[in-house]
């Protein structure tokens, strides 16, 4: 059994070879989990970095955002309050304009009625000039029937050639013209 436990010089050659080669391997390998061990740290504090900037990033998005926010709320409240003060000021406008409309209408029924108006200013000068000149006192008769046929025959015989009747034939004209303005007929 002895004879077992030795080796030859050559396997012994060959195992310190082989162990040589193993330890080289092992060498070898460390440093390479050394490096994939650096590399991966560095990525990893990299990672953390990159995430720490981009944690910081959306922060002051969110503040930007939220003072933006606040911007935008604050101008709409003013453009609430504008749209509200202008509506008062359209309504205020509308109640002017249909007040001038009013007027306005009135003014163009004035000016249809001009002509009737000043006929009959012309009417009450001629009148008020009639008072100025002194009319006989009527006589009356005896009896009141014959009074009254004479006064009514008096009225029912005016006729447009009477030199005391005035209204001429354009002032029936304008007269028929002008009775719906007044809301009546004749």
């Amino acid at each position: 059994m002895r004879k077992m436990s030795m080796l030859s010089s050559v396997q012994i050659k060959e195992a310190n070879a082989h162990l040589a080669a193993v330890h080289r391997r092992v060498t070898e390998l460390e440093q390479r989990l050394d490096a994939a061990e650096r590399t991966v740290r560095e990525q990893a504090e990299h990672l953390m970095g990159k995430d720490r900037e981009l944690q910081a990033a959306v922060r002051e998005l969110a503040q930007r955002k939220d003072r933006e926010m606040v911007d935008v709320q604050a101008k709409l409240q003013d453009c609430e309050g504008t749209v509200q003060r202008l509506h008062m000021l359209m309504k205020e406008k509308d109640d002017v304009i249909a007040q001038l409309r009013h007027r306005s209408q009135l003014l163009d029924k004035i000016t249809r009625s001009r002509p009737l108006l000043d006929n009959l200013l012309s009417y009450m000068a001629e009148a008020e000039h009639s008072h100025s000149v002194r009319l006989p006192q009527p006589t009356f008769p005896e009896h009141p029937a014959e009074s009254l046929h004479s006064v009514t025959n008096g009225l029912m015989n005016t006729s447009p050639n009477d030199r005391n009747f005035s209204v001429s034939e354009d002032d029936t004209e304008e007269l028929d013209q002008d009775d719906s303005i007044f809301g009546t007929t004749v």
